[in-house]
């Protein structure tokens, strides 16, 4: 027994000497990329794995559509990674290859389709998710996610932390021995401030009123605690936005409530607590296929879908009526992220007629609704009206 809790403590130190170097590197982080002085923004096109080329390709149309006069000039460039699929990583036996890795790094921003993570079952050995791997890799600590549903009064932006949390060492939880597990959740004073900050911020720049944070902080009281604790000391800077919180278990309730609901803004949230309540969000939406998410670093920023691969749909050949609404609702994101607010203000205008008020041309997954091509199409069509 004595020897199983010696090793206990020897893998905890070692997982608290990573924290502590990680905590350093956040510590020497600049100040946000301002992409409109770069001389040249570079987009990285990542398919991903599974509908996620098929649907990415018609949301590159869609960019090249509206940044033509950018692209000429060399102020915008794409840049394909075609190997961030699951038959590569295999091969790699890694989350992201390494030469992938330098792809991602030679771009600004990046916008990726969705990826494969192997789960008990599936043909694939288990390899970690390459969306958490990218979030390590390129400290994408912000994982933001728009909601809006204006006949039900639902216009909320959720500022998901990325990076810490339950999920930051997700993979390194461990048997003490057969009668005990342990896994771990994290709350840095850097980590929690920066997530903390750029949800207010965001508040300020949109002039939105009230920012809510999400925890668990009753129970969860040394993590938990702290995330509330760092939100209401820099609540204090932000005068005319009102803060307040609210525990995990009634937010989603409160979601639900069709008074209550319409008071939320920008809400901040641990990672674990994020992941669950934007997937209820999104429901008010249409679903996950609706809804676009990024995630923003100092340096570098990735704008994807939020659903999955959805594997059987290749397999069935019905790939090319995959629904691309919720990559490009990502798109939306990554103009506004570099600067092109009149294009991606253009863009979600079209989305939401497209998808909402009109709906003339949309996909069902098979032959008797569109191609995601010519979803693109519609889109592109309705914008030029605008």
């Amino acid at each position: 027994m004595n020897e199983q809790i010696e090793k206990a403590k020897e893998r905890f130190g070692q997982l608290l000497e990573e924290q502590m170097a990680r905590v350093e590197r956040m510590k020497q982080q600049k100040d946000f990329v301002d992409y409109q002085a770069k001389d040249q923004i570079v987009i990285g096109i990542a398919g991903g794995d599974g509908i996620g080329p098929a649907i990415t390709a018609q949301a590159k149309r869609i960019m090249e559509f509206l940044l033509k006069d950018a692209v000429a000039s060399g102020k915008v460039v794409f840049k394909m990674i075609n190997d961030l699929t699951i038959e590569k990583r295999v091969e790699a036996m890694k989350a992201i290859p390494d030469n992938v890795v330098e792809e991602l790094k030679q771009c600004d921003v990046i916008l990726k389709g969705p990826t494969t993570t192997p789960r008990a079952g599936d043909p694939w050995p288990n390899i970690e998710s390459a969306n958490v791997a990218m979030r390590k890799e390129l400290d994408l600590f912000a994982n933001v996610r728009p909601v809006k549903v204006p006949e039900q009064g639902i216009d909320w932006v959720f500022y998901r932390e990325n990076t810490e949390g339950a999920y930051t060492l997700g993979s390194k939880g461990f048997a003490v021995n057969e009668d005990i597990n342990i896994d771990f959740t994290v709350a840095t004073q850097e980590g929690t401030e920066r997530i903390i900050r750029a949800a207010f911020e965001y508040a300020k720049k949109n002039k939105r009123t009230r920012v809510t944070a999400v925890t668990k902080a009753n129970i969860i009281k040394a993590t938990d605690g702290k995330f509330l604790e760092v939100f209401y000391n820099i609540a204090k800077e932000y005068e005319g936005i009102e803060a307040d919180d609210w525990y995990v278990d009634i937010m989603t309730a409160k979601l639900v409530d069709e008074k209550r609901r319409q008071q939320f803004q920008v809400v901040v949230l641990p990672n674990l607590y994020g992941d669950i309540i934007t997937d209820e969000a999104a429901e008010f939406q249409g679903g996950v296929g609706t809804a676009g998410s990024a995630n923003i670093g100092k340096k570098y920023a990735m704008f994807e879908a939020i659903h999955g691969s959805a594997p059987r749909m290749v397999a069935e050949g019905r790939d090319i009526y995959a629904d691309p609404c919720s990559v490009i609702r990502a798109v939306v994101l990554l103009l506004s992220h570099i600067g092109f607010q009149a294009e991606a203000d253009k863009l979600e205008k079209a989305l939401d007629i497209c998808t909402q008020t009109e709906r003339k041309v949309y996909t069902t997954g098979r032959s008797n609704g569109a191609t995601s091509a010519q979803v693109a199409d519609y889109i592109m069509e309705t914008i030029e009206k605008l």
